[in-house]
């Protein structure tokens, strides 16, 4: 792990805002589809994004058609959860998620700044905002991959496959576990869920208070000082 001391600020002083935009669409697919966006904020900068999309599985259009509309990536969740013909969870899905809502929450894309990587802020941050978007969610769902292709070594497949699973690990912490093939699922009611969301806190406050004593002991001379 890159020492806490290369931070660009404190960690624990990260913030999120949520924002869905709508476009007043009237449409079926803009009924079935929602797309919410999570602004990672330190200060009055923009340091990381997560990407959600509320489906909504009782009005507008087969939601299936609308997912596989969308990407490739929502495509293969719609494929993996959900019926070809109703739009609704598959019967085996059902039989895993307790009813709690009607609707999925797709965790889409989490991105941070290259600077922020390594601390496992990634799955901290993405807990919180499922917490205050899950309501009225029977379930989560999310297909973990690399999204920043920028670096060259991702071009190699054992590098690929190695950072892929170290991703997917980091979703299993938040209470994710492997539904079917790359579809990972999550049960709102999930008590590890809720478990995990005071850990990652904890975790939070501790990645703070290690990062600012670390700043405390790294006082350097100014130049001309005596």
């Amino acid at each position: 792990m890159t020492e806490l001391s290369t931070l660009p600020g404190d960690p624990s002083e990260l913030r999120l805002r949520i924002s869905y935009t709508d476009d007043l669409a009237d449409t079926p697919q803009a009924d079935t589809l929602e797309r919410w966006d999570v602004s990672v904020l330190h200060g009055d900068r923009t340091v990381g994004s997560i990407t959600f999309y509320r489906v909504h599985l009782d009005r507008g259009m087969n939601a299936v058609r609308v997912m596989e509309e969308e990407s490739e990536e929502r495509d293969e969740i719609a494929q993996a959860l959900l019926d070809p013909i109703t739009g609704s969870f598959t019967e085996d899905a059902s039989s895993s998620l307790p009813y709690v809502g009607s609707s999925l929450l797709v965790m889409d894309k989490v991105t941070l700044d290259a600077p922020w990587r390594g601390h496992g802020l990634g799955a901290i941050l993405a807990t919180e905002a499922i917490h205050r978007l899950m309501a009225g969610c029977r379930a989560i769902a999310c297909s973990p991959g690399v999204t920043d292709l920028s670096s060259d070594r991702l071009r190699d497949r054992t590098e690929w496959d190695r950072v892929t699973a170290k991703i997917a690990r980091g979703w299993e912490l938040v209470g994710f576990r492997q539904y079917q093939g790359n579809v990972y699922l999550l049960s709102p009611a999930s008590l590890e869920l809720e478990e995990q969301r005071g850990a990652m806190r904890g975790r939070l406050a501790d990645l703070g208070f290690v990062w600012r004593r670390a700043q405390a002991h790294d006082i350097s001379p100014r130049p001309g000082g005596g």
